[in-house]
């Protein structure tokens, strides 16, 4: 079996990682538990410009197969906000509970057609001689107009999908799997550069 880094240390997103790689020939771990530690600045201005960074620092340092991911939300109403900064939004030591309230605030008696907003992930994969290839997708929904469900993580509890009529955090995982921007963008480099070699 090959072996897969993941520029994480977030457990949530290692156990949406590892239900997508399930049957495949590879082993996904994280940073954590391949040993490696490392404080990677994403200095990028995209989310695809920081996942490549992640991957790439994370390859040096093991020699093996790396991926990140830079993914974060993305509301209408707010210019784009958070955006690239989802994780360090209003400081990055602020819960998520938080954020969400703050969110939630802002968007206090906007309609639902003014709460528009979308999940964007990017997945960047490195291979030990350099070779790259990105992968971005989105999930559309809105902001909810108060949090639930305990399935998610992060901005999870607000992000309501249509579709469902629930919240992403009120999903099963295989429901969110389905629909998920983290889970797009995985499935196309499984597909697309992993499963086909390293046709970036």
């Amino acid at each position: 079996m090959r072996k897969i880094i993941f520029a994480t240390g977030n457990e949530g997103k290692m156990r949406e990682i590892r239900e997508i790689f399930k049957g495949t020939p590879y082993e996904v771990l994280s940073m954590k538990e391949a040993g490696i530690s490392a404080d990677i600045v994403e200095d990028g201005t995209s989310f695809e410009e920081n996942a490549l960074i992640k991957a790439r620092a994370v390859a040096k340092l093991s020699g093996e197969i790396a991926m990140a991911d830079d993914s974060g939300l993305v509301v209408d109403f707010l210019g784009g906000a958070p955006g690239i900064y989802s994780a360090r939004f209003l400081g990055e030591d602020t819960s998520y509970e938080i954020k969400n309230q703050y969110i939630l605030d802002r968007l206090k008696g906007v309609l639902p057609g003014g709460r528009t907003a979308r999940f964007v992930c990017a997945i960047a994969v490195v291979f030990p001689d350099g070779e790259s290839g990105v992968r971005t997708a989105t999930v559309e929904g809105r902001i909810a107009d108060a949090p639930a469900g305990d399935n998610g993580f992060g901005y999870d509890p607000i992000f309501y999908v249509p579709e469902f009529g629930l919240t992403t955090a009120q999903l099963s995982m295989e429901q969110k799997n389905k629909i998920s921007h983290r889970a797009k963008a995985l499935e196309a480099v499984k597909r697309e550069v992993l499963c086909a070699g390293t046709d970036v």
